[in-house]
């Protein structure tokens, strides 16, 4: 198998995906003021996602009685018609991210999630909106892969697991903002609709959909204003890659590469599996085991992730930094395998720790390590990716995660108890099983990837 990847792209292969790129690209200075803007706006847009697709959460019982469905019907339109259209949609924008201009397609995707927001305060039926959520799902899936090839193209080598971790706050951020927001929009919407006969029409839970939609246009305005297409460009000397890679392209450097991204990627759904797993089943097991009333299990387990899942995100680029002053030129990715032990200890210590108060105290620690290594295996792709493949390799990053993650994490943990434990009560012990399992199997893949790493980090500098 052949290690290179000069031969793969030639910059006159493609000449039809070629013409999609837009020109008047800007040059980004690595690590300047401008680039931290534009890392503040991405981190916004994937915080407003957030918030636009979390509303739902807050309208369930007003949707039910006015559509005359049931919690299953509604957890469809919550689940599989968010989750399916953004897998579909995620390789797709994956390769689009590659081949045009970024911030015109961010632009685009902020106008339609918003436009698909506000169309579900115009469903009147459960078909319509299940279709509306669809399109959210969709068009919400380019903000991931768009930003990490953004970010790769703002930031140096030094800086860029810093970078990624702060735009991955953006769900974290976006998911107390939600809450929030939501709750004052639903309020807002309650008035709107005494105060102006003319919107009698609509009922509140649809208003509330429209407001919550609308905004984000303006938004979507603000990027277009003050912000434009950097230069794809190398991490590490800052000079232009102009390099074109088509589909076969894309995929024959993903073939010969496989030695690193299939282990990297599969690692990341074994990440995956523990950080929608454990918190998936925690508040039953609280409640269930130790008799923890359930506003308080919200309230208690609710700040413990936004807390100790900022930090872990903070301070997994410090360490990375620590590891590369000490030499190691695999520092995000090793800083990101060696998360995976102490994480695998705290799953396993579940269902052995004392009291309430030990099981948050495990907990705490599980969301720590499974949040410290996020922003380093972001950079740690980015890193080695030729700029023209970095949405591609952003979208499947995002893609395993979801479908493992997603497909496998609550549901894995439900199996072990239903039918393995037979026992309710048992769930803490399916906890520990699956995500320690999961965590082993992380760390081995990250483990194994680290040769492959640095010899892709060798030809790429």
């Amino acid at each position: 198998m052949s290690n290179t990847t000069n031969d793969l792209p030639s910059n006159g292969a493609g000449s039809n995906e070629q013409a999609l790129a837009q020109p008047s690209p800007a040059r980004v200075i690595h690590d300047s003021g401008q680039a931290w803007y534009i890392l503040a706006v991405l981190t916004l847009a994937y915080s407003l996602a957030y918030i636009d697709r979390q509303l739902l959460n807050l309208l369930v019982e007003p949707i039910k009685r006015s559509l005359v469905i049931s919690d299953t019907q509604l957890s469809l339109v919550q689940g599989i018609a968010f989750i399916s259209a953004y897998l579909v949609a995620s390789p797709l924008f994956g390769r689009l991210v590659d081949l045009t201009n970024r911030r015109n397609l961010l632009v685009v995707c902020i106008c339609l999630w918003c436009g698909f927001t506000a169309l579900c305060g115009k469903a009147d039926t459960y078909e319509g909106l299940f279709i509306a959520r669809l399109g959210v799902g969709a068009s919400e899936a380019c903000v991931f892969p768009l930003a990490l090839s953004v970010i790769a193209d703002c930031f140096s080598a030094k800086q860029m697991a810093r970078a990624m971790s702060i735009f991955i706050l953006g769900p974290m951020l976006g998911g107390g903002l939600s809450l929030v927001a939501g709750g004052f929009v639903i309020e807002f919407a309650r008035a709107l609709h005494q105060q102006f006969p003319i919107l009698a029409q609509f009922q509140t839970w649809q208003l509330a959909f429209v407001l919550i939609g609308l905004p984000g246009i303006l938004f979507a305005l603000l990027v277009v204003v003050t912000v434009r297409e950097p230069v794809r460009s190398s991490v590490n000397s800052e000079r232009a890659d102009d390099r074109q890679f088509t589909t076969g392209d894309a995929a024959a450097y993903l073939w010969q590469q496989r030695g690193f991204y299939v282990r990297i990627l599969l690692g990341v759904g074994m990440l995956a599996i523990v950080v929608l797993g454990m918190p998936a089943w925690m508040p039953t097991y609280l409640i269930r085991t130790h008799g923890m009333p359930a506003a308080l299990v919200g309230f208690r387990f609710g700040v413990l992730v936004v807390g100790f899942g900022i930090a872990g995100a903070l301070i997994g680029p410090w360490i990375a930094r620590q590891f590369e002053k000490r030499g190691y030129q695999d520092a995000p990715l090793r800083t990101a395998a060696l998360a995976m032990i102490p994480m695998m200890l705290c799953c396993a210590s579940i269902p052995f720790a004392p009291g309430a108060t030990g099981t948050l105290a495990a907990a705490a620690g599980t969301v720590f390590f499974f949040s410290l290594p996020t922003g380093c295996m972001s950079a740690a792709l980015q890193l080695v990716a030729p700029s023209r493949m970095r949405g591609t390799v952003g979208a499947l990053y995002s893609f395993v995660a979801q479908l493992i993650g997603f497909g496998a994490g609550p549901t894995l943990i439900a199996l072990m108890t239903d039918h393995v434990f037979g026992n309710p009560k048992m769930v803490g012990h399916s906890i520990a099983i699956v995500c320690t399992i999961a965590s082993a199997l992380a760390a081995w893949l990250l483990f194994s990837s680290l040769p492959h790493y640095r010899r892709l980090l060798t030809e790429s500098a």
